[in-house]
């Protein structure tokens, strides 16, 4: 009984925790926010572009070297 108490001021205390450190986050603003999220779209749209280019160039140099 006693390691069930135990448990139970232990998973009480981790919450505790959790919830003071959620208190310290920092949350960035609408304007921020917009801002990175438009970064990022940006940012992941040109690296699938590049993606998408090199396996294009790569796929026609083997397609090249298979029909000599």
């Amino acid at each position: 009984m006693a390691e069930s108490n135990k448990d139970k001021v232990s998973k009480k205390s981790w919450f505790a925790g959790l919830q003071a450190e959620f208190h310290k986050i920092i949350w960035p603003d609408k304007k921020s926010l917009g801002k990175q999220t438009v970064a990022v779209i940006v940012v992941s749209v040109i690296l699938g572009v590049i993606i998408a280019v090199l396996d294009m160039g790569i796929q026609h140099g083997v397609d090249f070297l298979v029909n000599l």
